[in-house]
């Protein structure tokens, strides 16, 4: 059958008119056309839609089961549409992010939830992973955006900074430490750590080695874990000590002392990265959005 669109949005204006003229105004087309339209219609149908008279325009039996048909279609039409341009604009769609321990003990759970209120159209999909892994999978598409520990540097990739953390040593609550209200960091070279695997905690530790070579040691780390939920774990179970930073406290299990320390200007950056040739929407929306907390956070 050789109809579209068109056909049946002329069809139902005449139908809601009942009159040929007022609906050719209402189209803005000529009544001729309009009148020509119809009969195209109804011939590629092969059915009456509407009884003609000098008097009046009115709908067969036919006309009205198309009728209520031909309004389903064009409301599907219509709303597929504007789904479209929602997802053009980036209004609609999904978001595949990636965080870190410390963005999530952090700024990024209220980030996200003000994010969604602001585009409740946009569906998140958030996955736990290490500053590298989250790198690899923006490199291979997998991800739109992480949070991860930074600076990072590599070419083509943009990143806002989301939160600046001090860093904190955990023990367990028994250890000689566990009363101090500060320490200096020397005062750790003879301790047992607790720590990530280098590979994958890499990241973190380019801030922690310099801190510790400059505080005169390098820390002897005995017990390894992926993540910080892991590595505190390990700790309460009187496995050694731990330098993580001052978001962990949000997450740290029973058990466990937090102790500032002091005299470490150095500050564990946590940003966001993405391509900076994505084209996608959404992630632009997230970054607009995201540029707007740095502001505060600098301010």
């Amino acid at each position: 059958m050789k109809f579209g669109l068109r056909h049946m949005r002329y069809f139902i204006a005449v139908a809601e008119e009942l009159h040929f003229r007022r609906a050719a105004e209402r189209l803005g087309v000529a009544q001729p056309a309009l009148s020509r339209a119809i009969q195209h219609l109804e011939l590629e149908l092969g059915i009456v839609l509407f009884e003609r008279s000098n008097r009046q325009v009115a709908l067969t039996s036919a006309g009205r089961e198309f009728l209520n048909g031909s309004r389903g279609i064009m409301n599907a039409v219509d709303h597929t549409v504007e789904n479209a341009r929602q997802v053009h604009s980036g209004q609609k769609g999904t978001l595949r992010i990636g965080y870190t321990d410390f963005a999530i003990a952090g700024a990024l759970p209220n980030l996200l939830r003000a994010f969604r209120k602001d585009q409740p159209g946009i569906t998140l999909q958030p996955h736990h992973d290490v500053t590298r892994t989250q790198l690899e999978k923006l490199d291979a598409g997998l991800l739109d955006i992480g949070f991860v520990t930074g600076p990072v540097s590599i070419e083509g990739y943009m990143q806002i900074l989301v939160q600046k953390d001090r860093f904190v040593c955990f023990v367990h609550e028994n250890h000689p430490l566990a009363g101090r209200k500060s320490i200096e960091l020397a005062e750790l070279a003879n301790e047992e750590f607790v720590h990530g695997p280098y590979r994958d905690w890499e990241h973190f530790y380019s801030y922690l080695m310099p801190l510790c070579r400059e505080a005169g040691f390098m820390p002897n780390i005995v017990q390894e874990a992926f993540n910080s939920d892991g590595i505190l774990g390990l700790v309460a179970s009187g496995m050694g000590i731990t330098i993580l930073t001052e978001s962990s406290q949000s997450t740290a299990i029973n058990g466990l002392k937090s102790i500032p320390v002091d005299h470490v200007a150095q500050r564990l950056d946590t940003v966001a990265i993405w391509n900076g040739n994505s084209k996608d929407h959404c992630t632009g929306q997230l970054v607009e959005f995201l540029r707007k907390h740095e502001l505060d956070l600098e301010g």
